[in-house]
């Protein structure tokens, strides 16, 4: 049976995110032109984001499953689960703006980034939602704190297909803010970017990490 909390976390990480995908990913959606300009490129964005999801369910599905064999392995993988906590506060103080401690892990990403990001250009310009899809499916990749501490939470799942799904949840909770356009699309940026938006959902961020850890976890729920 499938527990819904880590499910409901990542969704809700992917939520309180927002602030970051907007700053982050608002402008990109712009330069691979995929504004909805008329009726034809409306599906654009929604396939763009589909593909996204797609490389983060992918990506949950590679880390779920070493993950999972190193559980195997060590009986429990408890370093795990304190890691994906560390990562949580880690990610709320970035979230605050307060320290940005998540920049060593993008900064390893990006040498990945460097040899997947070419292949997008066989897609662009966008003319299709074949096209669309294949582009955000290779930007999916693109260096993120924030979808870095996803992964490593969803590194921490029971199974690989735990882990996908958690992914999965938390792509889902990205997409308001990048599937918001007009007047919506800036009443969302002016409250996300509000300090005190930012400096909440750190301080969520931050509880919901140190309530994970192992040994507060057990002490909170009397194990």
């Amino acid at each position: 049976m499938l527990d819904p909390a880590p499910l409901a976390s990542a969704l809700l990480l992917g939520l309180l995110g927002s602030a970051h995908c907007l700053g982050m990913c608002g402008g990109l959606v712009g330069a691979l032109g995929l504004k909805q300009r008329d009726a034809g490129q409306s599906s654009y964005l929604l396939a763009y984001n589909t593909g996204r999801i797609i490389s983060y369910v992918i990506a949950g599905l590679i880390v779920g499953s070493f993950g999972f064999w190193l559980s195997r392995q060590l009986g429990e993988a408890f370093f795990l689960r304190y890691l994906a906590a560390i990562i949580l506060i880690l990610l709320g103080f970035y979230l605050g703006q307060w320290f940005n401690g998540l920049a060593p892990i993008e900064k390893l990403g990006s040498h990945i980034w460097k040899r997947i990001q070419p292949w997008s250009r066989n897609f662009l310009p966008i003319k299709s939602n074949a096209a669309a899809i294949m582009v955000g499916m290779v930007w999916g990749w693109l260096p993120c704190g924030l979808v870095y501490s996803a992964l490593i939470y969803a590194s921490a799942a029971t199974t690989p297909l735990m882990a996908a799904l958690t992914m999965l949840c938390f792509g889902l909770g990205t997409l308001p803010s990048m599937l918001a356009t007009g007047l919506f699309s800036e009443r969302l940026t002016r409250l996300v970017t509000r300090r005190w938006f930012r400096s909440g959902t750190g301080v969520l961020m931050i509880a919901y990490g140190v309530w994970s850890l192992p040994f507060v976890h057990a002490f909170a729920i009397g194990h």
